[in-house]
């Protein structure tokens, strides 16, 4: 008989502060699937220098945008940096690739949202995203039991609402974690 390790979709990575790999050091990133097949998730604190009317300029999105919400965009993860995710609370929605993850998040990849975040007619809580975290079969698996990772269920206030640099320390105190408190060398009972 086989382990089957249940799902970490909508839930927050935090990385250990030994972690010395420069993609994922001091991050907590937002499980959007994972199944036997690996796992998707999106960096939530790692904001860039760019913000929404910048990238939209860059894909030559229609002149007559009026942009009234000119939030940052976020390095998103190591994967497909110059592809677009925007993560957002479900509703119904008229945009034309969305990925529902829950109940309450969705996974947008289409142009469409992000003119109406930029506009004001989009949704408020959603997070902008270039690039993405992936990790192929059992990988991310392996690299939890190397205590590279600690899991916790996602909180949208955190992903939604928090700035991100309380992001990371805010998803690990759920688990009633101090990350300052934790050593920087990795060990195994």
């Amino acid at each position: 008989m086989s382990f089957k390790p249940s799902s970490l979709r909508d839930h927050f990575l935090i990385s250990m502060p030994h972690m010395h790999d420069a993609h994922f050091e001091h991050t907590v990133t937002y499980i959007c699937d994972h199944s036997e097949y690996g796992a998707m998730g999106i960096v939530i604190n790692r904001p860039l220098d760019l913000r929404l009317d910048a990238l939209l300029k860059h894909l030559d999105t229609t002149d007559s945008l009026q942009v009234v919400d000119n939030r940052p965009v976020y390095g998103g993860g190591p994967v497909q940096g110059e592809r677009g995710f925007v993560l957002h609370r479900a509703q119904d929605s008229p945009w034309l690739a969305t990925y529902q993850v829950t109940d309450d998040v969705c996974l947008t990849t289409s142009i469409d949202i992000l003119e109406d975040i930029a506009s004001g007619n989009g949704t408020t809580d959603a997070l902008i995203a270039l690039g993405y975290a992936g990790w192929g079969a059992g990988q991310l698996e392996r690299e939890i039991s190397d205590n590279a990772w600690l899991s916790c269920p996602a909180n949208l206030d955190i992903l939604f609402k928090l700035p991100a640099e309380q992001r990371l320390h805010a998803a690990a105190a759920t688990l009633g974690i101090n990350l300052d408190l934790l050593t920087a060398q990795a060990g195994h009972a």
